[in-house]
């Protein structure tokens, strides 16, 4: 498998923190570009800053936008990542610094200084919406967009019960990135779910890991607990099986290729992501929904990251 280069666009969040690592261990990372989304814009750049520290490569961390285009959001994910979006632990300020240009002409211009570059989208798609309205040929410049977001059949995790976060935090944002692009990969939520991590595997892979684990282990927690509050079993890794999607296409093992809209009106329905399974609108499929991963290859990858 060749080194892929990346561009991720992420609001951490306590899953981004797992695929970030991920991309360092797997992949040349060209930048991280950031938005609100988990936590507020503060902390999200705070906490790229930090994760650079970690892994010990100087990736330039973009800040983006504070706010969703049109909506301020109905909610956040304090609950799952903390307060500060990486489980409260109470991190020392990161030495690393973030730069001055803003994420949106970030991505503008390295995807003109690097064409072909897979385009990786773990957060709410703001910064990704402004970047393609300022330049309507981004698509063009870019080999894969791979977005975590969605729920094709309405088993979302917003308040808005069809929803899945990323989309529901600003569907305006995703609706203009999915007209926008030609092709995308989704790795939607529902799919995550299906590939989560048995726990106690998960604990050895911890328990030999290097500080990447041990940072991902503290950082983890708040969520752990929800996640078992709520019923979900295992370790769910969101943002991380999308970065296995944007490492290693070949790790996909059953696709379906479809075109996907977002619902941007509905009192019940806002951020939904509606999906023409049956091809009744006749539209020309947008989105290759990955149904299905090798799991154990996405554990490999995961490993790895975390230095076990």
């Amino acid at each position: 498998m060749s080194t892929p280069q990346l561009l991720i666009d992420t609001d951490p969040g306590v899953d981004d923190a797992l695929a970030i690592l991920m991309a360092h261990a797997h992949a040349d990372v060209t930048g991280l570009t950031i938005a609100a989304g988990n936590v507020g814009l503060a902390h999200t750049v705070r906490n790229a800053r930090t994760l650079v520290d970690l892994v010990g490569v100087a990736t330039p961390v973009y800040p983006g936008c504070p706010t969703p285009l049109v909506r301020l959001p109905e909610e956040d994910a304090v609950h799952v990542h903390g307060a500060d979006g990486l489980g409260d632990v109470g991190y020392p300020e990161p030495k690393a610094v973030a730069q001055d240009e803003h994420a949106v002409h970030a991505i503008l211009r390295l995807t003109r200084e690097h064409p072909g570059l897979t385009l990786v989208a773990l957060g709410p798609l703001t910064n990704l919406a402004l970047a393609v309205r300022l330049d309507p040929s981004l698509p063009q410049r870019v080999k894969r967009l791979v977005i975590m977001g969605g729920a094709v059949t309405g088993l979302g995790n917003t308040g808005k019960i069809p929803a899945e976060f990323n989309i529901g935090f600003d569907p305006e944002a995703a609706h203009v990135v999915f007209e926008a692009f030609p092709s995308f990969d989704l790795v939607d939520w529902e799919v995550v779910l299906r590939h989560a991590f048995d726990d106690e595997e998960f604990n050895r892979w911890i328990a030999a890991g290097d500080q990447r684990a041990t940072f991902f282990d503290q950082v983890f927690g708040t969520a752990r607990a929800f996640n078992a509050k709520r019923g979900r079993h295992g370790v769910i890794a969101a943002d991380a099986l999308a970065m296995a999607v944007a490492i290693d296409p070949g790790i996909v093992t059953r696709m379906e290729e479809r075109h996907v809209a977002v619902e941007m009106d509905g009192r019940l329905t806002r951020g939904a992501t509606v999906v023409d399974w049956t091809d009744r609108h006749g539209k020309p499929a947008n989105a290759r929904i990955v149904m299905a991963v090798d799991q154990a290859r996405f554990g490999a990858m995961v490993r790895r990251a975390l230095g076990a």
